[in-house]
């Protein structure tokens, strides 16, 4: 991809080192510092969370009878993404530096992607250089023409006036040109989802199933998926020192087993500590990017606790940080799959085994609670219902990812759990958030094979099995109906809860099997 006219006294600067964007974006970034620990911290200014609704799919004749049209996808003229395609290099030929990265998304050599990122600002740079799969020297010097161009120009706005944009912020996908543009918003997020947009089109087109997943492997080989939404814990709780990373966001479920899409973890760091998540906080170091943070003027010690600037304050670093990732991030089939949620409610137990017909219901339903600053105006837990536990990416309609899901439950049989990170006691504000050492106990206990041959009990109304013991976990707190003072409130805000997700099932359960559309919430 060619550049117009390019001033002759700018510098593009294609693959460099940490040490060089670190000096720049000192330079000429405001907000950007070193921290204590080494790590640069910069500001992504007004937006600190993803703007889903400024997301664009491009109507062109190539895909345009595979999209998923609706909410997720809205539609954009290729005239209206021209437009603001030209207006993002407009401005990145303004500006004294073009950082241009190159990368793979896709694990699996036979299936990956070459990616390249161009972009104005350092800190763009580093944090696609940490979310990238990075090529070796000599891949890098038969790189070749990219699969896929991400042109961000974030610092400036896109043109509300023009035909299909809602503000002044727009994220647009070009399947036929291979490309994503991005104006209007500086959070680096918004270039990897690009990314993960473009994966969940391909993938499944290659018979490949595209997953909102983070995995990790046991010492025996043993492979297990984490589901859910931003907030839950799929960063936090894959980082298992007792088990090999594979990645934390984004992967894939091929003929062979399991690849991360991503060469790097994108962690919250809200109230983050050595004791509660040692690996997490020993990942931020020179080379990892910060986003967000307040930190002590004098000794750059960043406050985690205070979220003043938001609450989604996050740091990218590269997946060898961590120091038990499994290196290249492949592994076999899962044998277990863990369903975060976060229940603002508090009406789900901590851990329940699924049935194949639950474990179809609970994906397509994909209920979570969206948790503070993850998205912009998010200000409290508010409920939400995400298709595939990753609605906001799927190019595809639902339903192929829910049949390649279910056509692989069938073959390879894995254990299905429900694991709840929100609340417990009580809704939001009255009850309190699971303790992290609870959910990882409960793993533990899923990972050792004790829930696999452990005694359960029925709970009504979702109809889960809920275990009568777990070592390591009081057994009050496996029921939660006996965790809240009044079993009248909790039934009335379970009844409350089962009527928003069969409003929401309905989106769905006419393309459905009778055991799927039955394995939901019956109340009596």
């Amino acid at each position: 991809m060619a550049f117009k006219t390019i001033p002759p006294m700018q510098n593009i600067l294609h693959n460099p080192s940490v040490a060089v964007m670190y000096e720049l974006a000192l330079q000429h970034e405001q907000g950007t510092s070193i921290t204590s620990s080494g790590a640069l911290a910069a500001y992504s200014g007004e937006k600190t969370g993803r703007s889903p609704a400024d997301k664009r799919i491009t109507d062109e004749e190539t895909t345009r009878d595979d999209i998923w049209w609706g909410p997720v996808n809205t539609k954009l003229s290729e005239h209206s993404f021209m437009i603001n395609r030209e207006r993002a290099i407009d401005y990145l030929n303004t500006r004294p530096h073009i950082f241009v990265i190159d990368g793979y998304a896709g694990w699996d050599p036979a299936h990956r992607i070459k990616v390249r990122v161009i972009c104005g600002r350092a800190y763009h740079a580093l944090f696609m250089k940490n979310m990238m799969i990075r090529p070796t020297a000599a891949e890098l010097e038969s790189f070749g023409t990219p699969d896929l161009y991400v042109i961000n120009a974030g610092q400036f706005p896109a043109n509300s006036f023009t035909e299909g944009m809602s503000s002044r912020t727009t994220v647009d996908v070009n399947f036929k040109r291979h490309e994503v543009v991005i104006l209007g918003t500086e959070f680096a997020g918004e270039s990897k989802k690009g990314v993960f947009t473009v994966m969940h089109y391909l993938m499944p087109k290659a018979g490949i199933l595209s997953l909102h997943s983070s995995a990790n492997e046991g010492e025996a080989g043993d492979v297990t998926l984490f589901f859910g939404l931003s907030g839950t814990g799929k960063t936090t709780l894959s980082a298992d020192p007792k088990r090999k990373l594979i990645g934390d966001d984004e992967h894939c479920w091929f003929s062979d087993g399991i690849f991360n899409i991503e060469g790097g973890c994108y962690a919250k760091c809200d109230n983050l500590s050595r004791e509660k998540e040692p690996e997490i906080f020993d990942a931020i170091r020179f080379g990892s990017i910060l986003e967000n943070v307040v930190f002590d003027e004098s000794t750059r010690v960043v406050k985690y606790e205070d979220l003043s600037i938001t609450e989604n304050t996050r740091c990218a670093y590269p997946i060898e940080f961590i120091p038990n990732a499994k290196i290249p991030c492949i592994g076999g089939h899962p044998k277990n799959i863990i369903f975060l949620i976060c229940d603002c409610f508090g009406v789900f137990p901590p851990v329940a085994r699924l049935t194949t017909a639950q474990a179809m219901y609970h994906f397509i339903s994909g209920y979570t609670s969206k948790m503070p600053g993850t998205e912009q105006g998010v200000k409290e837990p508010g409920v939400t219902f995400s298709a595939c536990f990753g609605q906001a990416f799927l190019a595809l309609h639902p339903g192929v990812y829910a049949k390649m899901f279910a056509d692989k439950l069938k073959q390879h049989k894995a254990d299905v759990y429900l694991v709840n990170t929100g609340w417990t006691g009580g809704k939001y504000l009255i009850g309190k958030r699971m303790p992290i050492k609870v959910s990882r106990t409960i793993l533990d206990a899923i990972h050792s094979g004790e829930l696999a041959n452990a005694e359960y009990e029925m709970q009504p109304v979702f109809n889960h099995r809920i275990p009568k013991r777990v070592t390591g976990v009081p057994d009050e707190m496996l029921n939660p109906i006996k965790t809240w003072k009044s079993a009248e409130d909790f039934n009335a805000t379970l009844t409350n809860l089962v009527k928003r997700f069969n409003a929401n099932f309905k989106l769905y359960q006419d393309m459905l099997a009778p055991d799927i559309v039955f394995a939901g919430p019956e109340i009596s």
